[in-house]
């Protein structure tokens, strides 16, 4: 293995510190790719089986959703302190652990007989999950020489959309041959195949050796923990229900807030927050994956309910966006290469939102065409969108916080995400039979005033310097 060169303040880099070289790369990115398609294929795969899991456990539907709750709230809540957990102790370390951790919790859910294993199964293997989360991006921005950054952020959301495309087809095929326990067993030899590559070929590198902050990795827990489930809550029963949890989560963030602020290198990254074309870039990103959200929830209502469309006939028409994704992606992340990615990110956001007014236009007798193109319209500029906008923010911060980047990059998704899901659900209650139309146009909205925050970027300057990263994470590719 390279050796590796320390200094005092920054994650130790690997000799080639400008990526891995061929064909070590291939193998470090089948590692990261393999790890990330079955950390987001068990998001998806889920939602599909939780019928036939709730029969076979004799469970409630009500109770059962606690399947998939149970692995998004252990993401969420542990993908910024397992980032700072990167930066101490090295990604590779921490990304390692976190594969293990899941490939072990998919064998523990695929042994469980009652839905009490299951949900605690499901909490371990989203702590696994948050760890190869929270440390993709800083892993990618080490193996891929910087000439190539934007090539591989797009390859990688690709990779990510394809996965997420296919989970309910995986869902059907597995259940289709084999009982609901194979849908997590699976994970386990292709887990050992992605530790096995990520052991040779992963990029090593040594941590700031900086104390980790145990207490501002509680309260952030608190945090986000209180405010999803109290915006879900408050969505689905009233204010009543989740405004207390509401409550809990706005003070435990008041006193994350309180204590961060005056740390140098805090678990939230509010030090990276206070770069422009940062902080900008997580705003965007936030506000993008709200409006996406908000219209992929809405979707399936507006197929059968506004426009007729059968069960089947509506999962296929949900296809296009996903596989469009994967198109733009690419195409993005190389542009992102080049030009400018303000100006990429705000075509890429107003081909969506317009993508997204279409739908929302629709005829009632609208063609299977219509709508298809339209939807592939919807994920052609959001993929074009977001690998601009990704490269921009694992770029923008130094090679030393790369984890708290990542970790940032993820929660950004995850909070807007959420946001979206809760207004839809808001919408349902208060728009009745217009709810998912209403709800697309509101997308449209939020993902035009996403575009207006990526234009923002132009007016910051261009920074200047050679094209590698230096240790301060200056870079040459422009906002």
């Amino acid at each position: 293995m390279p050796a590796t060169v320390t200094d005092t303040d920054a994650t130790a880099v690997p000799e080639q510190s400008d990526g891995l070289p061929a064909p070590r790369r291939y193998w470090a990115v089948a590692a990261i790719w393999l790890a990330m398609i079955l950390s987001v294929l068990d998001g998806a795969i889920a939602n599909v089986a939780l019928p036939t899991i709730a029969r076979e456990l004799n469970a409630s539907a009500a109770s059962s959703i606690w399947i998939v709750n149970a692995y998004q709230l252990a993401i969420t809540v542990t993908l910024l302190p397992l980032a700072a957990l990167g930066d101490k102790l090295g990604y590779r370390r921490v990304y390692m652990v976190g594969l293990v951790v899941f490939t072990l919790g998919s064998l523990a859910c695929a042994l469980s007989h009652t839905l009490e294993e299951l949900t605690a199964a499901r909490i371990f293997q989203g702590l696994g999950a948050g760890g190869i989360m929270s440390i993709n991006a800083a892993l990618v921005r080490f193996t891929f020489p910087h000439r190539m950054l934007g090539r591989a952020i797009g390859l990688n959301a690709m990779v990510i959309s394809i996965a997420a495309a296919i989970g309910p087809t995986v869902a059907a095929a597995i259940l289709s041959r084999a009982s609901w326990e194979w849908l997590f067993a699976i994970n386990v030899p292709l887990g050992l195949v992605a530790v096995i590559f990520g052991l040779f070929a992963l990029p090593r590198t040594l941590g700031s050796g900086r104390r980790f902050d145990w207490i501002s990795a509680l309260l952030n827990a608190l945090t986000f923990g209180f405010l999803i489930l109290g915006a879900e809550s408050m969505a689905r029963d009233g204010l009543g229900v989740g405004g207390s949890k509401l409550a809990a989560g706005l003070i435990a963030g008041a006193f994350l807030i309180r204590r961060e602020l005056r740390l140098t290198a805090p678990l939230v990254p509010f030090d990276l927050l206070r770069i422009p074309i940062f902080g900008l870039s997580i705003a965007t990103s936030i506000v993008s994956f709200a409006a996406q959200m908000l219209a992929y929830v809405g979707l399936p209502f507006y197929f059968q309910g506004a426009l007729g469309r059968t069960a089947v006939e509506t999962g296929l028409l949900m296809t296009p966006w996903p596989l469009a994704v994967a198109v733009g992606a690419p195409l993005g992340g190389r542009l992102a290469d080049r030009y400018r990615v303000g100006a990429l990110g705000a075509l890429g956001l107003g081909v969506f939102a317009t993508g997204l007014t279409l739908l929302a236009l629709l005829p009632t007798h609208a063609s299977r065409l219509d709508i298809a193109w339209r939807m592939a319209m919807c994920g052609l500029g959001f993929g074009f969108f977001q690998s601009p906008n990704n490269r921009a923010l694992v770029t923008s911060a130094p090679l030393h916080r790369s984890g708290a980047a990542g970790g940032m990059l993820a929660t950004a998704r995850l909070l807007g995400q959420t946001t979206g899901a809760v207004a839809m659900a808001v919408f349902f209650r208060l728009a009745g039979a217009h709810a998912s139309r209403s709800g697309l146009f509101a997308a449209a909205g939020v993902a035009a005033f996403a575009a207006v925050v990526s234009l923002s970027r132009l007016t910051l300057p261009r920074p200047r310097g050679p094209h590698l990263p230096d240790r301060i994470g200056r870079t040459p590719a422009g906002p």
